[in-house]
């Protein structure tokens, strides 16, 4: 049976399987119905993620180990929890050769390996060998590498002797081995092993390879047969060979097990029906829910600030492809390369400018052909259309990559949801600050807020085609928490109030480049208050992400000190801090609005809700790692027990009425499931109409405020705006009955939210 929800818990060795399962009572007590819990196959040595498993049969010691999942998942299913855990089958981690067995083996017997097959190589490329990028740039950065026993050691670094060639200086035993050190910024070239997006740490597995899906999942296998887990979410399936053929795999070898999938919907898109799972992770429901609260009428202006910022007017549509174009020409050239020898390219070609507009092109993550060839044909036509030099060569490449069998065609849609990702997401999302909210993961910056007739719509297509998909708000990946934005898009509201702080701001801190000044200063108000240490960290990640004046890889140090000045003076510098303060002030209320109703939609509306740890309250994070924060469960479950105690807490910074509507809204779901039994759109009626927004599940509904600043500058809800309610209901919120015509300003008057039960 599907979850009725679930509750996102980040395991690392600072936060262990043994402190999770402290938490199964609170959880239950919030009416949580499924624990789901982040990777916990071994990962490298200190990852806070587990993303970069480096063992795949084994529990992470670490994280708990074996032990400690098994007391989690007793205790948990004592409570009637189920357990979700995410896993990780397109890649690993090799940062530390010696930690993965499996990658060892490789470097130590190259093609002679009995794990050769078991990480994506192209070994026909270059002189036979792995390239590894991991030296330094000077010229005699080989004079560091020395012999300890039968490894070679650089640095940090350590690589197998191959049997039979340890004799000579390390010079010459390193190039007798299976792999080849080469400086890291050749690997944007000679790269021959796919990675995850551009991180050479983490080298792609072949799981579409049944030998290595049984040796990649036999632990995790072991968790569900045994019992310990009742379903699973996958990371990264458009990484895969063949997502389809493997959700089918691993749904018969658990039994049809749930099944979740980190897939990225691109506006209309839809997942392939015959797939066995159960829906997304849900970023297509935050880009709804996040633009409902928007205020369209802010678009202009705030498209003005960020012109003058930029010095020029900034399209959408034109930076996403020049940064997807970037990324296919530059870092993940490598995998454009084999895409076209494998589509039977000669030397001095056409084949890989047409791959690179194909990708560049293309409006989806991936087309999963043949189900999605429109999205092929259609990027077909735009590339020819911007490139009509290369419309015989397009033509070409498209006859290859629309055989879903050919070689060429699949490692072009493992490949394109590379170039999406790291061209949007990490890259075009930093260079845009129109209004920072919609720059999320799935999300379009360009579409700025939603009709309220287009939400509903998107609602009831939901529940009609994928009614278990999993909707989210915040997730360990959004760059920044559902509260964070929720601030944020007021300013939408007062756009004018907005340019003139920004421009105070600018007059006495700035860098060169004010858009990326803009977007850092609205992620301060966004999360505001903070640390100067984390706004710093916050700053330089979106400065080298964004790559125009600084990188991770190459680093401009002024520019990164001019970044900081800016940043720790929000906090340090009295009269910035001010102004800081006093704007947040102006839009703090608006986003503990706009948060509640965000909150309240998303755990009602159709589809299975997941919370991210600790946005049961107010969580005003950032990117990564800052969303990653350790959570106050001792707080929070005190907090619970004084408002099951009767207490009705106001909305202010403590959380508290956050936390009553969560916890109200999952205890429906989870123990009164009868009460939700379709979809529809509720209306009001009067002057103020367009400020509500409201459905019915069947015998409960939700009621939300949006746009509230508009609302403060009309004196309030007004004595004409009512909805009709029928025989009566009860808001869970505030015990308070209602009945008939009901205004909105006596149904709003203690929340900017109401959770109605009918009688």
């Amino acid at each position: 049976m599907a979850p009725a929800s679930s509750y996102r818990l980040q395991i690392s060795a600072d936060f262990t399987l043994t402190e999770a399962a402290r938490t199964v009572p609170y959880l239950h007590a919030l009416g949580v119905d499924w624990i789901y819990l982040s990777p916990l196959l071994e990962a490298a040595a200190g990852s806070t993620h587990g993303y970069d498993v480096v063992d795949a049969t084994r529990t992470d010691a670490s994280r708990g180990g074996p032990a400690a999942l098994r007391a989690l998942a007793d205790q948990a299913h004592e409570a009637g929890m189920g357990v979700l855990v995410d896993i990780v089958p397109n890649h690993m981690g090799v940062a530390d050769a010696r930690a993965n067995a499996w990658w060892w083996d490789v470097l130590a017997r190259g093609r002679a390996s009995e794990f050769v097959d078991f990480f994506d190589i192209d070994w026909d490329a270059g002189d036979g060998r792995v390239y590894l990028p991991v030296l330094g740039t000077a010229p005699d950065e080989l004079e560091q590498l020395r012999v300890d026993g039968d490894e070679l050691v650089y640095y940090e670094h350590r690589f197998p002797i191959a049997a039979g060639t340890g004799d000579g200086t390390p010079r010459e035993i390193l190039g007798r081995q299976h792999y080849r050190l080469v400086p890291w910024p050749e690997g944007t070239h000679k790269l021959n092993y796919r990675r995850f997006f551009t991180v050479n740490e983490l080298a792609g597995l072949r799981v579409e390879d049944p030998r290595v899906f049984d040796a990649s999942h036999r632990e995790i296998l072991r968790w569900h047969a045994e019992g310990l887990i009742d379903g699973l979410r996958v990371d990264h399936p458009d990484g895969l060979r063949d997502p389809g053929a493997y959700f089918a795999r691993l749904s018969a070898a658990t039994g049809g097990a749930p099944i979740w999938v980190e897939k990225i919907i691109e506006g209309d898109e839809r997942m392939p029906a015959q797939w066995p799972v159960e829906g997304t992770t849900g970023y297509d429901a935050l880009g709804d829910i996040d633009r409902v609260f928007v205020d369209p009428a802010g678009e202009a202006e705030l498209t003005r600030v960020m012109d003058e910022a930029e010095g020029a007017r900034l399209d959408w549509a034109e930076l996403a492809a020049s940064q997807k174009r970037a990324m296919a020409e530059g870092a993940l050239h490598p995998e454009i390369a084999r895409i076209a020898r494998e589509a039977g390219a000669t030397a001095g070609d056409d084949t890989e400018d047409a791959l690179v507009e194909l990708a560049v092109a293309l409006l989806v993550y991936r087309t999963y052909l043949p189900f999605g060839r429109q999205y092929l044909d259609e990027a077909a036509a735009q590339a020819s259309a911007a490139r009509p030099d290369l419309t015989e060569a397009i033509a070409r490449v498209v006859r290859v990559l629309a055989d879903p069998a050919h070689p060429a065609a699949l490692r072009f849609q493992q490949t394109s949801g590379m170039v999406m990702a790291k061209g949007v997401e990490d890259t075009a999302f930093y260079r845009y600050p129109r209004l920072t909210s919609l720059n999320e993961v799935g999300g379009d910056p360009g579409r700025f807020a939603v009709p309220l007739a287009d939400f509903h719509a998107r609602q009831e297509v939901r529940l009609r085609e994928l009614p278990r998909s999993m909707t989210t708000l915040t997730t360990h990946d959004t760059k920044r928490s559902e509260d964070t934005r929720a601030r944020i898009a007021a300013l939408a509201e007062i756009p004018g109030e907005w340019a003139t702080t920004f421009a105070q701001l600018r007059a006495l801190v700035a860098t060169s480049d004010a858009a990326l000044d803009e977007l850092v200063w609205q992620a301060i108000v966004g999360a505001w208050p903070a640390s100067a240490e984390r706004l710093v960290e916050y700053a330089l990640k979106a400065a080298r992400e964004s790559g125009r004046m600084t990188s991770w890889t190459e680093p401009d140090e002024e520019f990164e000190r001019a970044l900081t000045t800016l940043a720790r003076s929000a906090v340090d510098c009295t009269e910035l801090h001010d102004i800081v303060e006093a704007f947040t002030a102006r839009i703090a209320p608006a986003g503990r609005s706009n948060g509640l109703g965000m909150k309240l939609l998303q755990l009602l509306a159709p589809g299975m809700p997941d919370v991210y740890q600790g946005t049961e309250r107010l969580d005003h994070s950032l990117v990564d790692p800052d969303n990653r924060r350790p959570v106050d469960f001792g707080e929070a479950s005190d907090l619970l027990a004084r408002i099951d105690g009767g207490w009705r807490p106001p909305v202010d910074e403590t959380g508290a009425a956050k936390l009553l509507v969560v916890s109200r809204t999952l205890r429906l779901r989870r123990d009164r499931p009868e009460l939700l039994r379709g979809y529809e759109s509720i209306e009001a009626l009067g002057p103020q109409a367009a400020h509500l927004v409201a459905f019915d599940r069947g015998r409960v509904a939700a009621f939300a405020t949006r746009l509230p600043l508009g609302l403060e500058a009309t004196g309030g809800w007004d004595e004409e705006t009512a909805v009709e309610l029928g025989a009566g209901a009860v808001d869970e919120l505030t015990g308070r009955r209602f009945a008939g015509r009901t205004l909105l300003r006596e149904l709003f008057a203690s929340y900017p939210v109401a959770l109605m039960v009918a009688e």
